[in-house]
């Protein structure tokens, strides 16, 4: 028996106070997440962000939690269930969460109990970065080493182009795009501190943030560089849609701190475009597989007020892959 070990990113275990400020120590301690010297980053986190943040993040939870608990791991076991079906018995899935529960460590646990000869890890993130691909990879290889895992370990890479993740979210997002019929398009990915990227940056191709067009020319650099295998799903995505450059935007959210973040920012986009006349907008979150707070609730609920309060008339958010038919099938033949 193959085993199939999908990861995404995690969720607090409830929309509480205590729950986000523990889910947000593990989350934030990351040294891949935040980059800093240690010292320093306990106390940017114990100090300041864990406390105060939490009563925000908490009631931000609140607004999106359901009767089944957290929509990103609600999700997520469902898509986990549907690839166990399209797979057949010969493969054990199993879901993990980088932070949060349920664990990598428990779901590599519950497939060795199943005898499993060789192993495929997974992580649904579509565009590599080292604060969500690598620090899955590299809790995955400690928990090899942990666990003393002999069987052979076969890491998937980043699906940013794969043919059937541009055709899944087209999929969903096309009725949308009809019965919306936007003034304009975003594709809204999640945002990354500039130094990430520069970290990744190949020697022989130090031009990363120095042109407008830097993505356009990737190189080698497309193997590891999170912003051009952003831009790359959503230009790929814009012709599967039929979209012109000049009817779509590529931008990102979810920035924290003062440091520079890869940009243009989604909440100053989405500003302008309604100063500039957009009334109607729909939104594309392409590096989320998953909804979770980043989409129903910064994108659906606090963007779409800031679009409104600046003259647009209405945001429509595309919901995410979650448990789509053609999401599944991609999902299956990646592992298999």
């Amino acid at each position: 028996m193959k085993g199939i070990l999908l990861i995404n990113l995690g969720t607090p275990d409830a929309p509480t106070t205590p729950a986000v400020k523990k889910y947000l120590r593990e989350f934030l301690m990351d040294p891949q997440v935040i980059d800093i010297n240690p010292i320093g980053r306990w106390l940017l986190v114990n100090g300041i962000i864990a406390p105060f943040r939490s009563p925000k993040s908490a009631a931000q939870y609140q607004s999106i939690w359901t009767n089944e608990g957290s929509p990103l791991v609600v999700h997520s076991q469902k898509l986990a269930q549907k690839v166990q079906t399209y797979l057949g018995d010969t493969f054990a899935v199993s879901l993990g969460m980088r932070y949060g529960n349920p664990s990598i460590e428990n779901a590599l646990n519950e497939l060795l109990q199943k005898k499993i000869t060789s192993l495929t890890v997974l992580p649904l993130y579509p565009q590599y970065a080292l604060s969500s691909t690598q620090s899955s990879l590299d809790e995955v290889n400690r928990l090899i080493k942990k666990l003393k895992v002999t069987i052979p370990v076969n890491f998937k890479e980043a699906f940013f182009h794969h043919p059937l993740f541009i055709k899944a979210f087209s999929e969903v997002g096309g009725p949308y795009f009809l019965s919306t019929k936007p003034d304009h398009v975003i594709f809204s990915f999640h945002g990354l501190p500039e130094r990430h990227l520069k970290k990744l940056e190949p020697k022989n191709e130090a031009y990363c943030l120095t042109r407008d067009n830097c993505c356009d020319l990737p190189g080698v650099r497309l193997k590891t560089c999170y912003r051009a295998q952003s831009v790359a799903t959503a230009k790929m995505l814009a012709v599967s849609l039929g979209l012109k450059p000049e009817q779509y935007t590529i931008c990102f959210q979810s920035r924290l701190g003062r440091t520079p973040w890869i940009k243009p920012y989604t909440d100053v986009v989405i500003q302008e475009l309604a100063k500039r006349g957009v009334k109607k907008l729909l939104v594309f979150s392409p590096s989320f597989v998953a909804d979770c707070l980043e989409t129903l609730e910064e994108m659906s609920i606090r963007n779409r007020e800031l679009f409104l309060q600046h003259g647009g008339e209405d945001l429509v958010l595309v919901p995410s892959l979650n448990d789509h038919p053609r999401w599944v099938e991609c999902v299956g033949q990646m592992v298999s």
